[in-house]
């Protein structure tokens, strides 16, 4: 008798995990991408075609994430009770930006050293087509440099343009003016503005969440257009830079972040956990953009503060991209040991110093990482020829998922070690929804 009612619990709740499972999202966004990969390996042809869906869904969510962004900004900092709390939050988001991307970079020189991804591919530069790359190294030289170019680009052409094309910084930067106007008009004025711009918000937020339903369908095409294009072949010849790639990253978020969180509390398991549906989408689609607002209401919904959100995850997206740092400081090892062109300790000090300039001067342009590594090897001044970035081109897409799940949890980290450190958290709220994940998963 005791059988058989084990049996019924146990086919309850394999009927339940089934239900719950096929009104997840996730669930279906997985779905997706299995059949995207049948697709692209049935029929090619058909794979490449289906691009438009994920062109699509991409350009929708470019439209709301400036809108988003600037009103979750405005919101938060009019919300805040006084402008010096801006100024603490703001601060210790820069020192831990530039602290652990800094970390970032040294990881993919030391990983590349160690595990030597390109060494015996004995390429030589002049097989090389220096036209293939010549579109990027141009990229390079108009937006990669100076913190004089990075401060210009902030600077938007018109108003409408950052919302339209979704530039993140030219987006913070109108926020923060706005933001701060209304906060200098004192309360009376304030409340009145802030009632419209909470309305405004939530109807974005809706839209986002009607947009979010065809995430499916976007991971489909994705997945289709990827292997129909580049097919499984592509991931043989490389495959052991992707290998490192993946190591260094895993390493990093479960590791160095893992510490971070350690030491503020908080177990990074279970943060991944939390952010899992946000990861999942960014690797289907390979954009950070696509999380980036959903990201935003979910971290607020688990006791972090909007003015915290709203600053610390569009700014890190510009500033605090960790995993495309990453990528940066092991291509150039790569392609060092790949064309057999010895760099000594000196060159790769200078290497991580470049970097960390050019790594933050690539905001809000498509396919920055590779454009930012163009123009590396631009300032490494021929120690190692621009022309090898075209050896990267075949397994760039690949190599763009890993960067844009990385850049999410890297900027999810972020925010919640700069609300800690701030106060800004409810640390309560925070623990419950770490503990009960699924009650957010609609966030």
């Amino acid at each position: 008798m005791s059988s058989c009612c084990t049996t019924s619990l146990k086919e309850e709740s394999r009927a339940h995990w089934l239900k719950r499972s096929v009104k997840s999202l996730a669930f279906w966004v997985v779905i997706g991408i299995l059949l995207g990969i049948v697709l692209g390996v049935v029929s090619p042809e058909l794979g490449i075609q289906s691009k438009i869906g994920i062109d699509w869904f991409i350009q929708a969510l470019k439209w709301l994430i400036g809108p988003i962004i600037f009103l979750t900004i405005i919101s938060g900092i009019v919300g805040l009770e006084n402008l010096r709390e801006v100024g603490s939050i703001g601060l210790k988001a820069f020192i831990y930006f530039e602290i652990v991307s800094t970390i970032a970079l040294a990881i993919g020189i030391i990983f590349g050293n160690l595990l030597e991804p390109g060494v015996g591919m004995n390429l030589s530069v002049e097989m090389m087509d220096a036209g293939s790359v010549e579109k990027f190294a141009n990229a390079a030289t108009q937006d990669v440099g100076s913190f004089k170019a990075i401060l210009i680009g902030a600077i938007p052409p018109d108003p409408l343009t950052p919302f339209l094309k979704a530039n993140t910084l030219q987006v913070l930067f109108m926020a923060l003016c706005t933001a701060f106007i209304i906060s200098f008009m004192g309360n009376k004025y304030k409340s009145r503005v802030l009632r419209p711009i909470e309305i405004a918000q939530n109807f974005f937020f809706k839209i986002l969440t009607v947009l979010m339903l065809f995430s499916p369908v976007a991971a489909f095409s994705a997945m289709a257009f990827l292997i129909g294009k580049f097919g499984f072949s592509s991931l043989v010849n490389m495959a052991w830079l992707l290998g490192v790639m993946a190591i260094t990253c895993l390493f990093f978020i479960f590791v160095v972040l893992g510490a971070i969180c350690y030491f503020a509390k908080v177990n990074i398991f279970k943060f991944m956990r939390f952010i899992g549906k946000e990861v999942l989408v960014v690797f289907a689609t390979s954009s950070s953009e696509t999380a980036l607002a959903p990201l935003m209401r979910k971290l607020e919904a688990a006791g972090i503060t909007r003015g915290t959100v709203g600053l610390v995850i569009p700014t890190g997206y510009s500033f605090n991209l960790d995993c495309t740092n990453i990528y940066l400081a092991l291509s150039v090892i790569f392609l060092s040991q790949a064309f057999n062109i010895p760099l000594t300790l000196e060159q790769e000090l200078s290497i991580l110093v470049i970097l960390m300039i050019t790594s933050k001067g690539a905001v809000g342009v498509t396919g920055s990482g590779f454009i930012v590594l163009a123009g590396t090897l631009s300032a490494l001044h021929g120690a190692i020829p621009v022309a090898c970035v075209a050896v990267l081109l075949g397994v760039d897409k690949f190599m763009s998922e890993m960067r844009a799940c990385g850049n999410l949890c890297g900027n999810a980290v972020a925010c919640l070690i700069v609300a800690i450190w701030d106060k800004q958290i409810d640390r309560e709220k925070f623990d419950y929804a770490m503990n009960h994940p699924e009650e957010f998963a609609h966030h």
